[in-house]
Parts: structure tokens; sequence; C-alpha cells
């Protein structure tokens, strides 16, 4: 029997990063983000945001594509979206996305930081998180990857 921890750090905006996503109905998209998750046979771990972006911390199946696993997120949570009257200011997500492993070693940190995400947003814009993830992680920095 194969035995696998496949844990990622995953995140994706909105298009052009307006804020799009209303506080008081999130969790209702995230319910529905985590069915997505769990028909995929992933386990998600923890999963925050703000009004323009959203953080995973995902476990993901051996048999399931990251680039799939995010495009379907991403897919059926705007169909979703644009047929709620609760988001109606949301057009799309962005194009991209940001997605790093994590090691078992790394999960606590990794899940404090989505934990906090308001706080830590009250300081911290959206592009300087990215930029700091990105250099941390040596991947490249491009501002218009978040558009």
């Amino acid at each position: 029997m194969s035995k696998t921890k496949s844990y990622h750090h995953i995140v994706f905006a909105t298009k052009h990063r307006e804020m799009t996503i209303p506080e008081v109905h999130k969790k209702e998209l995230y319910a529905y983000i985590f069915g997505i998750i769990k028909n995929k046979h992933c386990f998600l771990k923890r999963m925050n945001g703000i009004g323009n972006h959203i953080h995973l911390l995902v476990d993901i199946h051996p048999t399931v594509a990251l680039a799939d696993l995010v495009k379907d997120i991403k897919q059926w949570s705007t169909n979703w979206m644009r047929q709620n009257a609760k988001f109606q200011k949301f057009d799309s997500w962005g194009e991209g996305y940001y997605a790093v492993s994590i090691g078992v070693d790394g999960i606590n940190r990794c899940y404090n930081y989505i934990l906090n995400q308001e706080k830590h947003h009250l300081g911290h814009d959206f592009l300087d998180e990215m930029e700091v993830m990105a250099n941390t992680n040596q991947l490249g920095w491009f501002p218009d990857d978040w558009i």
C-alpha cells in the first residue's frame, strides 16, 4: 500500500486583485471549495484569505496533479460565485497561482500563517506578500503575474 504526504501551499487571487469576496460570505465560498478538494480525494489542512485572494494548505492525493486541482477549484468556484447573488462583484479569478511544496516540518508554520491572514493584511499589501513568498522560495517575481 502506498503512503504519501504531498502538502502544498497554494495562493490564487481575484482578477485584478479586486476585493470581490465579501467577508460576510467567504465561509460559504470556503465550504464550496472544501467540497471540490474533498471530491478530488485531497485533504484540506487550512484555508483562509481576504477579499482578493485565498491561501490553501492541501495534502494532494497522489493521483491528482497540482495544476488540475487548482484549475478545478478556480473553474468550479467561478461558476458557483457567478450564480450566487452574494458574490455580485466577483468577475473571475486571475490567471495564475502560487504553489510550493511544504515539508512535514513546515506544516505548522504554514498553517498558522494562513490562519492569521486577516491580521497579516492589516499591515501588508497582497503584492508585497507574494513578492516575499516568491523570493523566499526562489520563484521568479513578476507583479504582472497577478493581474
